[in-house]
Order: C-alpha cells, then sequence, then structure tokens
C-alpha cells in the first residue's frame, strides 16, 4: 500500500499555482456512424503545476526540503486547492446542511464525507481539522467525532430511519509529486527560479 504524509503543502509556496481536472472517456465509433462512450473513472482527476517562476531562496529551500521530506513521488500529502477547497461555495462559509451524505436506517452510524458537482459524487477524505459541521434533518448536531484520515464522520447515536444527515466542512485533496526532479537556476543571492513541478491527485 502506498504511503501518505498527513502534511499539507505550504499555502504560500502554492500561489501562482495552475490546476485542472482530466477524465478518462473510452469512445467506440460504431460502423452505423453513432458512438459509444464509457469512463472507468467515477470522478475526474485533479492536476496542478506549481512553483515555476522567480522566487526567494528561502521559498526555494523550502519547496525542495518537502520533495525531499515526501520522497518524491513516494509519499502523498494534503494540498489546498484554492479553486475547491469546501463544501459551499467558494466565497461562503460551510454550513451544516451544505453535503447530503447519507441517511438514517437506526442502526448505522458513520457516514462518508462527499462533495456533490451535479450528479457525480466525490469522496472527501482529507477534511480540515475543526471545520466540519453536521445536521440531522436540517438541526445541527455536536454529538460526532471525524477521522481526519478518512473523512468517516460518526454520530454519537444512530439516525432515525429516514432521517438526513448532511454536512460541511472544509477539506485538502491528497496528492503527490509526479515529477521524480525539480531543478533550481540561481538567479541571483537571494532568488532562484524553479521549473514547474507537477501534481496529481490520488486516490486514498
Amino acid at each position: 500500500m502506498s504511503g501518505f504524509h498527513e502534511v499539507r503543502f505550504p499555502a504560500r509556496l502554492a500561489f501562482g499555482s495552475g490546476s485542472g481536472i482530466e477524465r478518462k472517456t473510452e469512445i467506440v465509433s460504431l460502423a452505423s456512424g453513432y458512438e459509444r462512450r464509457i469512463s472507468p473513472w467515477a470522478v475526474g482527476r485533479r492536476r496542478y503545476l506549481i512553483g515555476a517562476g522567480v522566487r526567494s531562496l528561502v521559498d526555494t529551500a523550502e519547496l525542495l526540503g518537502f520533495f525531499e521530506a515526501r520522497e518524491g513521488r513516494l509519499y502523498g500529502f494534503r494540498f489546498k486547492d484554492f479553486a475547491d477547497f469546501r463544501s459551499c461555495a467558494i466565497n461562503a462559509t460551510p454550513a451544516a446542511t451544505d453535503q447530503a451524505i447519507g441517511t438514517g436506517d437506526g442502526a448505522m452510524a458513520a457516514f462518508q464525507l462527499v462533495k456533490a458537482y451535479g450528479g457525480v459524487v466525490r469522496d472527501i477524505a482529507k477534511p480540515v481539522s475543526g471545520t466540519v459541521r453536521v445536521a440531522v434533518d436540517g438541526v445541527e448536531v455536536s454529538g460526532f467525532t471525524v477521522d481526519e484520515t478518512t473523512g468517516v464522520v460518526t454520530l454519537a447515536e444512530a439516525p432515525a430511519a429516514g432521517r438526513a444527515v448532511t454536512a460541511g466542512f472544509e477539506f485538502d485533496t491528497p496528492v503527490r509529486f509526479d515529477s521524480e526532479q525539480i531543478e533550481l537556476t540561481l538567479e541571483g543571492v537571494d532568488a532562484g527560479r524553479l521549473t514547474a513541478v507537477s501534481l496529481i491527485e490520488i486516490r486514498v
């Protein structure tokens, strides 16, 4: 099993990064001219480009140290995607009713945090400590615990059958470096130029 370090990439070093989402679609062209399209991926995969441009040697040393501590591509880590890190709109404050995470059956008390993008539902495995709020049938509750390494919320009491369980939160994206090397060019006594370093989302 691949390793993961529960540490966040320094947010200061992420400014100026590029980001995007990739999908995997298999397309078969039929003799009739129609197409058959399927996707083996339930959700998209995020990619980021960081580090490009001139930076202070303090910043470059921190980035190089972070890369070395992760042993390049070997260990995953947390990354704050400034374009998508809340259960709600990016300019709003998370509320306990933001995302539907399950329905009570009178026995189950554990629910996985998720975020819906239309009909696509993404598991959220790396919630930010202290940000998770939970409601049952629209009423916020305090009796719950959160596994911040998996995103599983466990209520103190199992909700009664048919009761909606919702949550609001901030979250990090689990990623790893997608390059085996980082190149640095000294631009002056206190500045260096780094080549762009790619990060890729991982499933945990």
